[in-house]
């Protein structure tokens, strides 16, 4: 069974003027989530700016999510890490905390080989009992998980169950469908992919678009599960240029922005991310503009 099928949400984490952790905030975009249809968290991943946080800091936004989530929607807990030991930590940590599953980045700026992809992601989910997502997101970590090797560990690694892929590659994607036979949960990590990997087999995505338009995002999944392909297709297509937008500066950058220009007061961003070009802040105002999202 899959750990969720829909539209995950890789939600932001809400930053105090003096860069502290917002957690009354993030309990007010929890449960802005869970009101629009989002049909699962995911806490500290890329989105979540987890590369900034302490390990405390962390550890802290997994145990307030979880808890005030309270088992209404899965919890998926992002405890990747370029450092192995690292990644165990937080994820044992997590396991404890409550987590229903995490999500596993391959490791950052060492540019393993796959033979150490394989021992890396092996040690971290055989260190835990709850499933584990692998993460491929090679534009931002330097190095890809092989169709070869994520048929390797989904077949090696029992609690190894999915893969999020933000290749952007189809073709990669579909040869790992094609390697894996049907043994790993497949979700886009791209949201101008959702459909096309749906077609491909994919159970849904995680997703940016999610933190500013969560009932829209899920919509797309559910109308394609319904079988309304045709549905699916027009709503991805209407929020393509949003999408387009919310990817015009490095994430979470321009989706901390969208939800600061709706009035969620979701804070800054920590160094060395610095807030969105004014210019392309425009241009993203626009077409919010244009969906109604803000006046």
């Amino acid at each position: 069974m899959a750990v969720f099928t829909g539209a995950g949400v890789a939600i932001v984490t809400p930053m105090k003027a003096n860069g502290e952790v917002n957690f009354d905030k993030l309990g007010e975009l929890l449960e802005f989530q869970i009101a629009g249809g989002t049909d699962a968290i995911i806490i500290c991943g890329t989105t979540g700016e987890a590369s900034t946080l302490s390990h405390e800091e962390h550890l802290e936004c997994i145990r307030y999510t979880v808890s005030k989530v309270a088992g209404r929607i899965p919890v998926v807990a992002g405890t990747g890490s370029n450092c192995t030991e690292t990644s165990v930590y937080l994820s044992v940590e997590a396991e404890k905390a409550g987590a229903d599953a995490l999500l596993l980045v391959t490791p950052y700026y060492n540019k393993a080989t796959q033979k150490g992809l394989i021992a890396h992601f092996t040690n971290t989910a055989k260190a835990v009992n709850i499933p584990a997502i692998l993460y491929n997101v090679p534009s931002r970590t330097g190095c890809t998980i092989l169709p070869e090797t994520a048929a390797a560990l989904v077949k090696e690694v029992d609690n190894i169950v999915g893969i999020k892929d933000a290749t952007g590659n189809i073709s990669q994607t579909m040869q790992t469908m094609c390697l894996c036979q049907g043994d790993i949960d497949l979700y886009s990590g791209n949201d101008d992919q959702i459909v096309p990997v749906l077609s491909a087999g994919g159970k849904g995505v995680i997703s940016v678009l999610s933190n500013v338009a969560p009932k829209e995002t899920h919509e797309i999944c559910a109308k394609f599960f319904a079988g309304d392909v045709k549905g699916s297709l027009a709503l991805q297509l209407e929020y393509l240029p949003l999408v387009n937008q919310l990817f015009s500066e490095v994430n979470p950058i321009p989706v901390k922005a969208a939800l600061n220009l709706m009035g969620m007061e979701v804070g800054p961003l920590r160094l060395p991310l610095t807030e969105m070009e004014e210019a392309h802040k425009e241009k993203l105002a626009v077409e919010m503009k244009k969906l109604g999202m803000i006046k």
